[in-house]
């Protein structure tokens, strides 16, 4: 073992240190491995925040040494809760994938190298073995070289590539969310894996793939490198065929590029979150651009995108009230505010907007405005429209929801004499709009004469 295969852990989470010693003074080897081992070389203090060992204990032995521990699965990974939670393990070998995700068999009872070998990158082939916990010594179990793949900047599989990416076709979308995330360059031949066996991605769930698209998009000030290597990859058009029909799709912007290049400068320009739905929702904004540009115009593309990006996201299972606030945010995206404006009309954009609120659709306008090149000019505009929200909030919170007239459809069933059904609807609405125009009508008795005008046809001022 060369010297510098000698890693000190300080800072070392002390549950953690607990998790690795009481294996190790049952008789059991225990070591971290994964991404926690990675960013430590990396000089980092874990992106992830994850905490994995494995052991050459057998589950049962591992379960039966911390009380309370979850065990369900049969790859032999039993959940150590605390803060942090520990994920630990059993050194384990592979069958063959059939199904391009999960193996066939697992065998207990491996080595530790034997069971890095069956890892993805040499990046992620890497353990950390303690020598002394309470200062944070051990030594590195490194195999494949993943150290050094990471000073010379390199992203490698561990062995053949086409076995490794055949054995799981998501590791495809992996390597480009690694490879952008700690700025790597794919070793060409794992590059060209990807590139033959690219397609294989389209039979992978719409659940794996969110969560992978979704840790690309929250990871990291520039997501956008990550979704640039699908392209460059040929995995864009099976993940996301929809954003990758936006490239040649010319627009006028004072920032050069076509509607994939604004696209990924508005994901950039979108700040991160857990789920990253304002990043999702700058990166799907445009995606109706592809099907309703005409002599340089795109009419209608906001109602367009956001009725694809409801599809997408169905595709992705992403949760459906996410997808709804998503787009609602890209249906709206192109509200032009000046201050021409009335109060009635702020108050009926106002209205326009809820449930769902503003919030989602607000921090969209803003990394669409600085991917413009409008930046200040937009920043402007979007705080003049804020203003004018707060004061009409301040003054009628009240008139937002239509349930705060100040009738509701049994009122009018009783004092119209009218049966139940969508006509009581038509009207409330129409009220609604009427008192959105002129506070002060939000009177019973003003609001019940109204009704009777408008169920006669006879349209109020």
């Amino acid at each position: 073992m060369r010297p510098d295969q000698t890693l000190t852990y300080p800072g070392l989470p002390e549950r953690v240190a607990q998790v690795l010693r009481t294996l190790a003074d049952a008789g059991h080897e225990a070591a971290l491995v994964g991404g926690s081992v990675r960013d430590r070389i990396r000089g980092e203090g874990g992106i992830d925040g994850d905490w994995d060992a494995a052991t050459s204990a057998l589950p049962e032995a591992v379960a039966a040494l911390f009380p309370g521990a979850s065990w369900g699965n049969r790859f032999g990974t039993v959940t150590v809760g605390g803060a942090p939670e520990v994920q630990v393990t059993s050194y384990r070998t592979e069958a063959a994938y059939r199904d391009r995700r999960r193996p066939d068999e697992v065998r207990f009872g491996a080595s530790l190298v034997d069971d890095l070998a069956r890892r993805d990158f040499t990046i992620n082939a890497i353990a950390w073995l303690p020598v002394d916990l309470d200062d944070g010594i051990g030594r590195l179990v490194d195999p494949f070289g993943g150290r050094a793949d990471l000073e010379a900047g390199i992203l490698r599989t561990v062995g053949d590539p086409t076995e490794r990416f055949e054995e799981d076709a998501l590791r495809l979308v992996r390597a480009a969310r690694f490879a952008a995330l700690f700025g790597l360059a794919i070793d060409p031949a794992t590059e060209a894996a990807i590139g033959r066996l690219a397609p294989t991605v389209g039979g992978v769930s719409g659940e794996r793939v969110r969560d992978e698209l979704f840790r690309m998009l929250a990871e990291g000030d520039r997501p956008s490198r990550a979704i640039g290597l699908l392209e460059t990859l040929g995995l864009l058009p099976i993940i996301l065929p929809e954003l990758a029909a936006l490239r040649g799709i010319p627009q006028a912007k004072a920032v050069p590029g076509d509607a994939l290049d604004h696209s990924l400068a508005a994901l950039d320009a979108a700040p991160p979150g857990k789920p990253p739905l304002v990043r999702i929702a700058a990166l799907l904004h445009d995606i109706g651009k592809a099907t309703t540009g005409s002599g340089g115009h795109f009419i209608g593309h906001e109602v367009v995108g956001a009725e694809m990006a409801e599809r997408i996201l169905a595709r992705l299972r992403v949760a459906g009230a996410d997808a709804q606030r998503v787009a609602h945010a890209i249906r709206h995206h192109m509200v032009a505010y000046d201050e021409a404006w009335t109060d009635s009309a702020v108050r009926r954009f106002i209205r326009r907007l809820q449930p769902l609120g503003t919030d989602l659709l607000f921090a969209l306008r803003r990394a669409d405005n600085a991917a413009s090149g409008i930046g200040p000019a937009g920043e402007a505009n979007q705080a003049a429209l804020e203003r004018r929200i707060a004061i009409e909030l301040d003054g009628n919170p009240e008139l937002l929801r239509r349930s705060r007239l100040a009738i509701d459809g049994h009122a009018l069933q009783r004092d119209l004499g009218l049966p139940p059904g969508p006509r009581i609807g038509r009207i409330l609405d129409r009220l609604m709009e009427l008192v959105l125009d002129d506070p002060s009508r939000n009177r019973s008795e003003v609001l019940v004469d109204l009704a009777r005008r408008i169920d006669a046809g006879d349209e109020p001022p």
